[in-house]
Order: structure tokens, then sequence, then C-alpha cells
């Protein structure tokens, strides 16, 4: 389901993905089901195009790996994160639009 540049992070994967990366992480929170998902799904993969080499953009399913979800307390989807240094810097909740999302990562690159 992800673009070629968007990495899919699962419980096993997430702490060496995130903590570990060089660059700001942008991670969404999403699942199957969820129509707004599907509508953020295009825009997540045009930032991870746009900003490729400068954030890394990630998805994870919410139904496959509730151990991220229930320690983010993803209670909303879609939820965007955005990680820096494997610390937490902004959570986004719901459909956002492309600008406000690249304002929101042009902080951090």
């Amino acid at each position: 389901m992800a673009a070629e540049n968007v990495v899919t992070l699962t419980d096993a994967t997430f702490d060496t993905e995130v903590t570990n990366a060089e660059q700001p992480v942008l991670i969404d929170f999403w699942a199957e089901w969820c129509g707004p998902c599907r509508m953020v799904a295009p825009i997540v993969e045009s930032l991870a195009a746009d900003y490729d080499g400068k954030v890394k953009v990630a998805k994870l399913n919410v139904d496959e790996n509730p151990q991220v979800s229930r320690r983010f307390n993803i209670r909303s989807i879609p939820t965007l994160l955005l990680f820096k240094d494997g610390e937490l810097k902004e959570t986004a909740i719901g459909l956002r639009p492309k600008p406000q999302l690249e304002q929101l990562l042009d902080q951090y690159v």
C-alpha cells in the first residue's frame, strides 16, 4: 500500500526505525477501514517524495500494531506524529491539508 519511499513500521521495528533515525520521522497512524486515512495517504506519499532525504516518512497500521498505538495513546485516526532525535515533537490528528503538514515539517528540517 505504501509508496516506495514510505517505510512500513511495525511494533517490532518502531524503536529501531524511529529512535535511531538521523532525520525527522513523520508517521501516519492508519487503518484499512478508515476513510479519512485513505484521503490522507496520497498527501503523505507526496510529502515522502518532496522531503526525500530530509524526512523519513512512515506508516503504521493501528490494527496490526496495537503496542505502538497504545504507547502513544492513538485514539483517533489518521494521526500523524513527528519525531526528531527520537523524541515526539508534533501531533496532527485528522485529515490535514498538505500546506499545513509542510509547515509542520519545515520547522524540523
